[in-house]
């Protein structure tokens, strides 16, 4: 949880707040919602499925959309989908593979410990709670399902769902996958029985499996309730945020490293800066604005991706671990001492970039090394661009390409960093 944003002792709407970041999309009654959030402490809820090891940066808006709200003064739950995760809500592409049970449940742990350093658990009115639905779906029978929950779902309104309606058409669906939607409706309704939760917010996507939540509330309890989605982003040229070459961007720095964390978001384009400074990061309107001028007037300063990318690494990874990348980001571009950075820090960040592993008995000349990450074509591009000023070892110009570096050349006794010109640079591990 980020520490300098406090929670506000009344409730306040947030609406005009989501508008203005481009995260409304669609809710089922806005002035109803409206007044309710003017009006008293709204219980909303967000469901995160383990369908993976680590949540990853789509799931970040989401968390942050609770954390929007709870800052506002409402009460935020965080749901795991210990049960759905087991499931798996349809696809458009085909059945999805089935996870065994221990792992889910493993996955569904490190999830639990993501969000909780996301939002603020600290208790009172606003305090965010964690809630798992295997809680209450192991205890549920075939029979009270068909029965409570399934008797109120039309399986004509089933069917004409996009996912359902696309499968149909191409590979067809199990009926494990098409009775999703009653698994997650009944979340919505354990959790305004238990919590008074009155709220449902998600992507876009979930729009159809949010609104049958809704309905099923109203059938069994005879209460309107509420659901809001965010629009999904894309990236300007019509491509999914949170996706790179190498894949997904991962929370877990075990998947994605902090390093490479901080440089997504200091490589997006400046065409994105502006919609993704609004939609991840708590800086005000002024602070915004003024980092959009700053690239319409100054882009290759890249102020806006900076703060953005300083702002998110240090919601996710921390403070302290941004300091850390963003000293490795200059060190590695000759404005630091590599020396000085931490020894795991180095190794993630080289790894992100070319690099090649070498056996320390018979470190090859300069020039060699400098072919086999790729930075230059040959020995012979190595001698001219380095006659010219433009190779670097350890941020050390150098003289002679033929020159083979020694074990005391070594960074931290196991690396060496490499650097054509200011921009193009790669890493080499010594080892035995």
């Amino acid at each position: 949880m980020r520490q300098d944003e406090g929670v506000t002792s009344q409730p306040t709407n947030v609406l005009d707040e989501l508008q203005w970041r481009g995260l409304l999309s669609d809710t089922t009654d806005p002035k109803a919602l409206r007044e309710a959030l003017a009006d008293e402490v709204v219980t909303l809820y967000c469901g995160f499925d383990p369908t993976g090891p680590s949540l990853h940066v789509g799931h970040l808006m989401q968390t942050l959309t609770l954390r929007r709200f709870q800052l506002a003064g409402h009460r935020p739950l965080a749901l795991v989908g210990g049960a759905t995760g087991l499931i798996g809500d349809p696809k458009m592409a085909g059945e999805r593979t089935l996870n065994d049970a221990q792992v889910v449940e493993e996955w569904s742990g490190r999830i639990r410990a993501q969000l909780q350093r996301l939002l603020d658990f600290g208790g009172g009115p606003t305090g965010a709670l964690l809630v798992n639905n295997y809680d209450w779906t192991a205890k549920l029978s075939t029979i009270d399902l068909l029965r409570d929950v399934g008797k109120h779902f039309s399986v004509n309104r089933m069917l004409d769902r996009e996912a359902v309606a696309a499968r149909l058409s191409s590979t067809g669906i199990s009926f494990t996958e098409f009775s999703y939607v009653l698994l997650q409706s009944n979340d919505y309704l354990e959790l305004f029985r238990q919590h008074g939760c009155t709220l449902q917010v998600g992507g876009s996507d979930q729009w159809g499996n949010i609104t049958a939540g809704v309905e099923l509330v109203r059938r069994a309890e005879g209460v309107s309730v509420h659901a809001l989605t965010t629009p999904l982003l894309t990236k300007a040229d019509g491509s999914k945020f949170g996706k790179t070459e190498g894949g997904t961007i991962w929370l877990d720095p075990a998947l994605t490293s902090p390093y490479a964390f901080f440089q997504y978001w200091i490589n997006v384009d400046d065409d994105d800066a502006d919609a993704l400074l609004k939609a991840f990061t708590f800086l005000d309107r002024e602070a915004v604005e003024t980092l959009a001028e700053a690239t319409a007037t100054r882009p290759a300063a890249r102020e806006a991706q900076r703060a953005l990318a300083r702002e998110l690494t240090t919601l996710v990874h921390g403070a302290e671990e941004t300091q850390r990348v963003e000293a490795a980001s200059k060190a590695l571009f000759g404005q630091g001492a590599l020396d000085e950075l931490a020894p795991d820090t180095l190794a993630s960040a080289l790894r992100e970039a070319p690099n090649v592993t070498v056996d320390g008995a018979s470190i090859p000349s300069v020039a060699d090394l400098f072919v086999a990450t790729g930075l230059v074509a040959s020995k012979s591009a190595a001698r001219r661009t380095g006659a010219e000023g433009g190779l670097s070892v350890n941020n050390e110009r150098v003289v002679d390409p033929d020159v083979k570096p020694t074990r005391q050349d070594l960074l931290h006794g196991r690396w060496l960093v490499l650097r054509r010109g200011r921009r193009q640079f790669a890493g080499v591990e010594v080892t035995g």
